[in-house]
């Protein structure tokens, strides 16, 4: 008995201003092509279950498009499948916050996929000597992760985050209470665990996997291709696993639209023009190009005077060979020898704020100078303001 492992396939998903000759966002586009291909891959295979752990849509609402390709894609699905059972669980991104609205993947129920959404379900399939466990996203929910044992085969399906496996930039703190340690999982008892929530695939154990995203859909997709570079994983995937043999086999899903992260430039003593030379031949060298690809270049220690110098021209035509083309620009840090901030005195609130808002994750098309200068720009405006003390106003009145 052979299973499929799928998870964040995060259909709608929308990022930068390029559209489509349909006029459709063309990074939906391309997640929405992702899709399609994996469908016909999982197809292929002809697995008797299918798991899909979790955040089908990137909006609770998704758009009228992504609801009508994912119906689409799920009949295509269960139709050339029809011996094979699906399951699909219930994500962050598709659970409501309130209990008065309906989880969106409702709809596939008639298909026939088993959507377990709200509460964990226990899924019997007697015929087949299967139990599958379905945990979905449900904050504040701490059930008893058992197996049972009248079955020949158990699988757990789980969203959710993990102690230990999401970093630093991906932990929500409101959820952070409902994280379980490995240990919790008890995978020994288990034929297999999918699980769902984290963005870049893990192995927990060798029958219990993060699988991770279909694409690169994530807040920091940057830091998302530096996790995959860390743990030197090329790309995503998905998992076909056989629960008799406990053989796993690994497939690689490819992306529509590469991410391309230039060498980091160090501009310290650099001037402007040699800034424009070393950008230009970091993109000279890409192998492939930029073109049509979602680029990032990394600068370093860039004066306000420097930044402002650049050849915006041929910034503005790398923009527009590729899809999207961010020059992360960082200025120099401030080292101080005397008043606050210096060593051994604590840093002022200006100090604090800027120095968070250099060091924080952004969206890829975020300007990061931009974002600072206005952080600080509010900042000063808030010092400005004349404050009446409390016991003058009380006396003038």
């Amino acid at each position: 008995m052979r299973l499929v492992h799928l998870s964040y396939l995060h259909l709608g998903y929308r990022q930068f201003q390029r559209q489509t000759p349909a006029g459709i966002n063309q990074r939906e586009a391309d997640v929405a092509s992702v899709f399609r291909s994996v469908v016909d891959k999982v197809i292929s295979l002809q697995p008797d279950i299918v798991c899909i752990a979790g955040d089908v849509f990137h909006n609770v609402r998704p758009s009228n498009p992504a609801i009508l390709h994912a119906f689409a894609q799920f009949s295509r699905l269960v139709q050339a499948l029809p011996e094979s059972i699906v399951v699909v669980v219930a994500g962050n991104h598709d659970s409501p916050k309130t209990s008065e609205t309906g989880c969106i993947l409702r709809l596939f129920s008639p298909l026939g996929i088993h959507v377990v959404d709200g509460e964990a379900r226990r899924l019997a399939f007697p015929e087949r000597g299967l139990a599958i466990l379905a945990v979905p996203h449900a904050p504040g929910a701490r059930i008893a992760l058992d197996p049972d044992p009248s079955f020949s085969h158990n699988i757990l399906i789980r969203h959710g985050e993990m102690e230990g496996v999401t970093p630093a930039f991906g932990v929500d703190p409101e959820r952070v209470a409902d994280q379980i340690k490995p240990s919790e999982i008890g995978a020994s008892r288990w034929s297999y665990v999918a699980l769902g929530h984290h963005h870049v695939f893990r192995e927990i154990f060798p029958n219990t996997f993060f699988c991770g995203a279909m694409d690169y859909t994530s807040l920091n997709i940057w830091g998302e291709l530096g996790e995959e570079k860390a743990v030197r994983l090329r790309g995503k995937r998905m998992i076909e696993f056989d629960l008799a043999t406990g053989k796993r086999t690994f497939h690689a899903i490819h992306s529509e639209r590469m991410l391309v992260d230039l060498p980091p430039l160090q501009a310290r003593a650099m001037t402007a023009a040699d800034l424009d030379l070393a950008i230009r031949d970091n993109i000279q060298r890409c192998p492939g190009g930029i073109d049509d690809r979602i680029v990032r270049q990394v600068v370093r220690d860039v004066p306000r005077h420097v930044a402002r110098e650049l050849d915006h021209k041929a910034l503005r035509e790398y923009r527009r060979r590729a899809l999207h083309f961010h020059l992360d620009s960082r200025r120099p840090e401030v080292l101080r020898t005397s008043a606050s901030g210096a060593p051994g005195r604590r840093a002022s609130l200006m100090e604090t704020v800027r120095d968070k808002l250099w060091s924080r994750p952004l969206p890829a098309d975020v300007d990061r100078n931009a974002l600072v200068e206005l952080g600080l720009r509010y900042m000063r405006e808030a010092d400005s303001v004349e404050v009446t003390p409390l016991l003058e106003a009380s006396e003038s009145e």
